[in-house]
């Protein structure tokens, strides 16, 4: 009995240690927490998605899908058999007035328009993880370094999971930050690492900015789930609506497929341009991860004119071949005449063009 004491102390002990390390962030206190608790969709000490959402799909297991993932024989091209084509654009040489869309891989991405810059989701160290040795980049999709960034109006956070908020790249950039966009809750992870209070743009689902320029974002609802320990949903997760003088962008987040895609799109459409999250999906986890054929969906209830495709070519943190994502989208798309955008990390988009074509650079 005193050995399995001191062997469940000892696992305590350790657990506390390495989850103290800067990477996990930290917990909401104070009138954070207040606020978050304040909050509509904070119920039983966590946030909650719109329509109940189970972490598994009907007919799915946790141990089944732990075993899948570990022992399961994986597909051949679950990683790229060669290096991912990209092009390295130097971001501070772009000109001030230039509207333009460059995909960093996975799903972080630079946009500048209205001669205002963000930069969504950087994760630009070589993993998507606490670790250094778990969700190795692949080769090609990691050539843009903290380093490469410029001096950015706002970053912008949409939720809290490792490949989404990258503590090596937030910490590096942070002398380059004027303003950070986020949901309830992780801004206590910012400021850990060395953010202060009044950099920070902090709301729930419905709040509202009026940012630089005369450009307003809106943080609008995602089905999804949060956390860097053990705790889920301690933080809130989000999508956004950035409106400009001259455009409407929507940022989707992670997200399953459900009916705020169409209440964002009635309320806050068309769009111009829809981001939307189509990777590292598994029927398993439908309700917090849209499939391809959700993705298309969608892509229609918001009304974009245009979509660009990201969560894929980075990091294998599912089993589909790395290429399916794009494959299935762009053929889904092209049944629905809908017109989906393909850019190479690293190639930029014009936001003014009406007529961009990319090559499908992911075929073999």
């Amino acid at each position: 009995m005193i050995y399995t004491i001191i062997v469940i102390a000892v696992l305590i002990a350790l657990y506390l240690i390495i989850t103290n390390r800067p990477v996990f962030g930290a917990e909401a206190k104070g009138k954070r927490l207040e606020r978050m608790q304040q909050s509509k969709n904070y119920k039983d000490n966590q946030f909650q998605n719109l329509s109940y959402t189970p972490s598994l799909a009907e007919g799915y297991s946790m141990t089944k899908v732990i075993y899948d993932f570990f022992f399961k024989k994986k597909n051949p091209l679950i990683k790229p058999l060669k290096t991912i084509p990209s092009i390295h654009t130097n971001l501070k040489n772009l000109p001030k007035d230039q509207d333009v869309f460059i995909w960093m891989g996975h799903s972080s991405y630079y946009i500048q328009t209205d001669g205002v810059s963000f930069l969504v989701d950087p994760v630009l160290s070589s993993y998507g993880s606490p670790f250094k040795f778990f969700n190795k980049a692949f080769s090609g999709a990691d050539i843009f370094k903290p380093e490469d960034i410029p001096i950015v109006d706002y970053l912008v956070i949409t939720h809290d999971h490792y490949d989404h908020l990258d503590y090596p790249t937030v910490k590096a950039i942070k002398s380059k930050v004027k303003q950070v966009i986020l949901p309830l809750g992780v801004g206590a992870h910012l400021e850990r690492w060395g953010y202060k209070t009044e950099q920070l743009i902090e709301e729930d689902w419905g709040g509202e900015a009026v940012l630089k320029n005369n450009i307003k974002i809106i943080f609008t609802p995602a089905r999804h789930f949060s956390g860097r320990k053990m705790k889920r949903n301690v933080t809130l997760w989000t999508s956004y609506v950035l409106e400009t003088p001259t455009k409407k962008l929507f940022l989707g987040g992670d997200s399953g497929y459900d009916t705020h895609f169409k209440m964002i799109g009635d309320t806050y459409g068309p769009f111009d341009y829809a981001i939307i999250e189509n990777g590292q999906y598994n029927k398993a986890w439908k309700y917090i991860h849209a499939l391809p054929e959700d993705v298309i969906q969608a892509s229609i209830d918001v009304k974009a004119k245009n979509i660009i495709p990201v969560h894929s070519s980075k990091f294998a943190l599912a089993l589909h071949a790395w290429n399916e994502p794009l494959e299935r989208v762009t053929s889904l798309g092209k049944q629905k005449n809908l017109n989906i955008l393909t850019p190479l990390i690293g190639q930029p988009v014009d936001l003014n063009k009406s007529d961009n074509q990319f090559k499908a650079w992911w075929e073999y």
